[in-house]
């Protein structure tokens, strides 16, 4: 198909999955004048009140893909990590604490820097998001059943659970660790198709900040904590305009997850305090402080089975939908938001070098900037994913519990640190530098 007309004209993009980084995505897209539509499963925007933070390095891509998420993020409760170390320049740290043996000693401090990260509650950020898109830009309660594709010619076609069908010049899967459009590339009795389980599962909630303050005090209250020790460790840091502090407790389970279809089962406050029971008293005092009904949170990745490639011809991931990490980092979104910005970049380029030609050289641009996408994320997240469970088993090491082999438990600081500015001195600008002169040499401009 060679002959040109106003409807070619229009660069259509479809994202499966309204989640952060689909939305984030759609708002980019947006901004670059791409007509974009995003498909939820759900029936409304109803994320999980966890608390999540952004690097400083992300934070800046969130603002090239457009200012108003980074206005969304401060204007739902976002707050540095360190909120209470915020006197004279005000720099993040990030703590690692001896959670076990000696309360409240600090093994090794990391200076992330000013605003080094922003937290927040996952279910407010969403909530403020959704609204900087367009009217009709987000479509909920349609659940992807297949994916039509035929020549590099024609639409890809999404087919929904509902009857309706939908056309895109291109579709992008953001719909999350149990992407249907990952199973669709690699097929669904594929082990790349899916996530497994880590054996690694984490107790979440919300505490409220006076509680907080009567269990760890005022500088542990208002700052990020990690506590490691033996097979288990404890994350906590303020959020929601530090009235709230999430924590999450994550311990290491032999056994296999039972139920496949849920990552989510129940559990209770008193099984929480069962797994820290022979840890130091101000940990087992904040672990009281959750709900009496909570739930265990099963951490599953992409680790065992990473993705031979994150797109083909007109079909990509992004997100956790390419790269499920485990959370042990604090960083997977972070790490999806510059996939976001790298295809909205790419896509960009797409519009701009295609428009007014024929449809068959605007397809090829597409399946060119998705497989340059793919050369320039793919091996940064999966590095990602593996060092996310690197980091766990230096966190759970058992000779924290050992007096004489703590010394061999605390070399692994270097190591920390030398992975953690990887993630969070990122080069965004040579990526994209990189990227636009890939797919232009790729068109052979």
């Amino acid at each position: 198909m060679t002959m040109i007309d106003a409807q070619q004209e229009i660069l259509s993009v479809g994202i499966v999955g309204g989640g952060l980084i689909g939305i984030m995505l759609a708002a980019g897209l947006v901004r670059r004048g791409i007509t974009v539509k995003v498909y939820e499963q759900a029936r409304g925007f109803r994320e999980i009140g966890a608390g999540m933070a952004f690097t400083a390095n992300s934070v800046r891509c969130m603002e090239l893909l457009d200012p108003a998420i980074v206005h969304a993020l401060r204007s739902s409760g976002a707050v540095p990590i360190s909120i209470g170390d915020h006197q004279g320049e005000g720099r993040d740290c990030l703590r690692w604490v001896d959670g076990y043996s000696e309360p409240s000693k600090i093994l090794y401090q990391l200076d992330a820097g000013i605003r080094g990260f922003e937290a927040c509650r996952r279910d407010q950020f969403l909530e403020t998001l959704v609204k900087i898109l367009p009217d009709g830009v987000v479509a909920c309660g349609k659940r992807l059943e297949k994916i039509h594709e035929n020549d590099l010619d024609d639409k890809v076609t999404l087919q929904f659970a509902d009857g309706t069908f939908a056309d895109f010049d291109c579709v992008i899967g953001a719909d999350g660790i149990r992407s249907r459009v990952r199973q669709h590339l690699f097929g669904e009795g594929s082990p790349f198709s899916y996530p497994h389980y880590s054996h690694k599962f984490a107790f979440r909630g919300l505490v409220s900040m006076g509680n907080a303050l009567s269990a760890l005090g005022e500088f542990r209250a208002r700052t990020l904590n990690m506590h490691v020790g033996p097979n288990a460790h404890l994350i906590h840091y303020p959020v929601a305009n530090e009235t709230m502090v999430n924590v999450a407790a994550f311990v290491s389970d032999p056994h296999e997850w039972s139920d496949k279809t849920s990552l989510v089962g129940p559990a209770t406050r008193k099984e929480a305090m069962r797994c820290f029971a022979d840890w130091n008293p101000c940990l087992r005092g904040l672990i009281g402080f959750l709900p009496e009904n909570i739930d265990r949170w099963a951490m599953f990745d992409t680790y065992d089975y990473p993705a031979p490639f994150f797109s083909r011809d007109k079909i990509c991931l992004v997100g956790d939908a390419a790269h499920a990490a485990v959370p042990h980092h604090g960083a997977g979104a972070s790490i999806g938001v510059e996939d976001a910005l790298c295809l909205a970049t790419l896509l960009a380029e797409v519009w701009v070098s295609t428009r007014g030609k024929s449809s068959t050289i605007r397809n090829q641009a597409v399946a060119a900037a998705f497989d340059t996408y793919d050369g320039i994320r793919r091996f940064r997240a999966q590095w990602f994913v593996d060092s996310s469970r690197r980091v766990c088993d230096l966190y759970q090491q058992p000779e924290w519990a050992d007096a004489q082999r703590r010394l061999k438990a605390e070399t692994c600081f270097e190591e920390i640190k030398d992975r953690s500015h990887k993630i969070w001195h990122f080069d965004w600008n040579n990526m994209l530098e990189e990227a636009i002169q890939t797919y232009r040499q790729k068109m052979g401009a």
